[in-house]
């Protein structure tokens, strides 16, 4: 609990009972979808049924059309064509998607690369581009990257080689006079639906989503059913989590079928994979893919090479796959001991920036794997809610990654500072970025500009909880609770409904789990005489610690031992329990304050 925490409705205004009647649902479901940005009667019913039909044409993607061509001519001549991903989830399901695809659609002559994190970074570079050459690479066709790599392409035209870059990173520019000016690298074709120029109608889609749209044209154009591309739909979806892309839209029909393929996918590497993780025979959600599966392809490229996830899922036997899986699972586990090793060491130093009162945190770890950079960074961002920077010491210069907040648009930030970097890239929420060189002193001249040109207001850095409605407790019930699952996926821009209510009685806490990482509470709520259950998922000295400084020692010693009870404003979900084949209603509490005392 944070006392400087803002509570905010979402309010948005729509005839809710219209909406209910007609989807045969609750006014508060018809609610929290209209509160998710859907404004009219299409979108809402394709919110409500999401199907596959929604996913636009793949044509209306900027040079689509021409980059179709391009690469039919190539696989009709037999010439030589080589992808380049990138090492993350994204990356990987990206390459193996326009691998076997063009396979399939007759590419003979077709290998892939995928950057190496340490040695080579994000992106195509110089050094691939030239072994490329050596290989006598005719084509080289990019995924998840090559927006931003313009002298690098340059390079690639140099030496008369045929590039098409498929992406969705933003697009860099230079500003001049208050007006930005795109710049776009020179490949024969370019598919990114954030270009200003392209009209299709959802910017949103990952790296795999703008390839699968490439196949899914090339199929188009020879005659064949678009559908027939479906059967990537498992990597498009695991790609379309892992990237914490908004689940709205396109991606909500993507993702919402995508998860039925992946647990009937006939990938012999992602199947083993789901074995290696336990989560055979179990329900796939999105959390599964973003916090299990997922970051076990994502240990690969951070300690190994981003090619043993693609190996993976390349697999054509059980027994090759359930190694593979087994190596990545265990590469996981290692990946995240590190991380809350420097985790711990990130915050003190952040600490310290905050005391001499920088607004962005770029914190300088030279000992941390560069490979986890990302995930200290969002984890410092999390704690403070300020914009984060993780540098770590490369081979030859200084390479960090950044997670932001909603208020501090990160790319845009960094282009501010670019004179800083050899190399950058990214999102408004997240960025990787490379220094002119390895001498520290590049950090405290980034920590400088970066704070320097910062516009965050004090009422920009206080950590803001969005809720759905005013709802007592009683409101709910297990109908209500299940009809809450067709929602789902959640995750960024779909995420769980919250309610709030106040002034509930909480007595009989018990602390549970092997890390005392669960509490149970008893709650009640005035003139109801019925009692409910409440959970929070947490550190518990945490919130016994809140207790004790609302209440006295004395109050939390009580309510521990059964004794009493105090009050809190809560903000949670509707949850359903499941034990012994019996379901039952629990509420699992977020966010809690209690009053001044």
């Amino acid at each position: 609990m944070s006392m400087t925490e803002k509570w905010i409705q979402r309010n948005k205004q729509a005839d809710f009972d219209i909406l209910s009647k007609s989807a045969g649902i609750d006014k508060v479901t018809a609610k929290i979808i209209v509160n998710r940005g859907v404004a009219d009667m299409k979108s809402f019913n394709a919110y409500v049924t999401p199907e596959l039909t929604a996913v636009s044409d793949p044509y209306l993607l900027k040079d689509m059309e021409k980059a179709v061509k391009i690469l039919q001519e190539k696989i009709n001549e037999g010439k030589s064509i080589r992808i380049v991903g990138d090492y993350d989830v994204d990356g990987v399901m990206s390459t193996y998607i326009l691998y076997k695809g063009l396979s399939r659609l007759g590419a003979a002559n077709l290998s892939y690369e995928i950057p190496d994190r340490i040695l080579d970074g994000y992106g195509i570079n110089v050094s691939i581009i030239d072994a490329a050459a050596k290989d006598k690479v005719d084509t080289i066709l990019t995924c998840d990257n090559g927006i931003a790599a313009l002298t690098q392409i340059a390079h690639a035209k140099e030496l008369g080689m045929t590039v098409i870059v498929t992406d969705h990173h933003e697009i860099f520019y230079e500003e001049k006079d208050g007006v930005k000016e795109e710049k776009l690298p020179p490949a024969d074709a370019v598919i990114d639906p954030k270009q200003s120029a392209c009209n299709y109608p959802f910017d949103g889609l990952c790296g795999a989503g703008v390839a699968w749209q490439l196949i899914r044209a090339m199929y188009k154009n020879l005659g064949r059913s678009v559908s027939e591309a479906d059967e990537f739909l498992d990597m498009v979806s695991l790609a379309t989590v892992c990237d914490v892309m908004d689940l709205l839209s396109e991606n909500r029909c993507i993702v919402k079928n995508g998860l039925k393929a992946i647990e009937n996918t006939k990938n012999i590497g992602l199947r083993a994979l789901i074995r290696a993780t336990g989560m055979e025979g179990k329900s796939i959600s999105a959390y599964s893919i973003g916090f299990v599966i997922g970051p076990c392809i994502n240990a690969s490229g951070r300690l190994d090479s981003a090619k043993e996830g693609l190996k993976l899922l390349l697999s054509e036997d059980t027994m090759s796959a359930d190694a593979v899986a087994a190596k990545l699972v265990a590469l996981n586990e290692e990946r995240k001991e590190m991380t809350a090793n420097n985790v711990a060491v990130a915050i003190e130093q952040a600490e310290g920036l905050i005391e001499k009162g920088h607004k962005v945190l770029v914190v300088y770890l030279p000992e941390c794997h560069e490979s986890i950079a990302g995930i200290v960074a969002g984890k410092v961002r999390e704690r403070f809610y300020k914009p984060a920077i993780v540098l770590t010491k490369g081979e030859s210069t200084i390479k960090g990654s950044g997670r932001s907040t909603d208020e501090y648009n990160m790319f845009e930030n960094l282009v501010k500072v670019k004179e800083h970097f050899s190399k950058f890239g990214g999102h408004p929420l997240a960025a990787g970025l490379s220094l002119l060189s390895d001498d520290a002193d590049e950090v405290e001249s980034l920590r400088e500009a970066i704070n320097s040109c910062c516009t965050l207001s004090e009422d920009d850095q206080i950590p803001k909880y969005y809720f759905d409605a005013v709802l007592p407790l009683s409101y709910h019930s297990l109908a209500l609770a299940e009809e809450f699952e067709r929602l789902e996926p959640y995750g960024k821009g779909n995420p769980k409904p919250l309610f709030a209510t106040k002034n509930v009685e909480i007595s009989g806490v018990r602390v549970l789990g092997k890390n005392n990482n669960v509490i149970r509470l008893t709650l009640k709520e005035e003139r109801i005489g019925r009692s409910y259950t409440g959970v929070i998922f947490g550190d518990a000295d945490i919130f016994l610690g809140d207790v004790a400084a609302s209440f006295g020692d004395d109050i939390m010693e009580d309510i521990l031992e059964g004794r009493g009870s105090i009050f809190a404003d809560l903000m949670y979900y509707p949850d359903i329990n499941e034990y012994n084949g019996n379901r039952s209603l629990q509420f699992i509490i977020e966010h809690y304050r209690f009053p001044e005392q």
